[in-house]
């Protein structure tokens, strides 16, 4: 994946008025209510400050919070593509640590899929593009 994309012609992802997800949901009081934007050229992003509240070590997030952050762009890399799919196996890459209360960016995109399966990868950056997480996982759609 490469550290960055044509953010300039990107397009806000719509999220449900109701949505309790602890990734996106606005209506989820202790929620992380990250906001989404779908590039030109099919990735997903967010621009985003975790705060404190979230933290493992002093001033750096919880390794639980970073999974979380990974698998929820990936989720909405297959959303912007309109599958509502479910992650059945992630792995992720603790690179260096992500700090809490600062600018980070998420990326995520689909890089293959097979019928109901679809395999993404995401990262983390710092503001000035540096790699702190990476993860690449399998998602399965639902049937409907």
């Amino acid at each position: 994946m490469t550290s960055g994309s044509p953010e300039m012609e990107s397009t806000p992802l719509d999220h449900s008025a109701q949505n309790r997800c602890f990734g996106c949901g606005q209506a989820n009081s202790v929620g992380l209510k990250l906001e989404f934007s779908k590039c030109a050229d099919e990735s997903v992003i967010s621009h985003a400050v975790i705060s404190n509240q979230y933290e493992g070590p002093l001033g750096y997030l919880h390794g639980g919070i970073i999974a979380t952050l990974l698998d929820e762009v990936m989720s909405k890399a297959n959303r912007a593509r309109g599958i509502t799919a479910m992650t059945r196996q992630m792995q992720v890459e603790y690179l260096r640590p992500v700090p809490s209360g600062v600018a980070i960016r998420l990326q995520g995109r689909v890089t293959r899929s097979e019928g109901r399966k679809h395999w993404t990868e995401a990262q983390i950056q710092s503001v000035d593009g540096s790699v702190l997480a990476s993860a690449t996982a399998l998602f399965i759609a639902i049937r409907k």
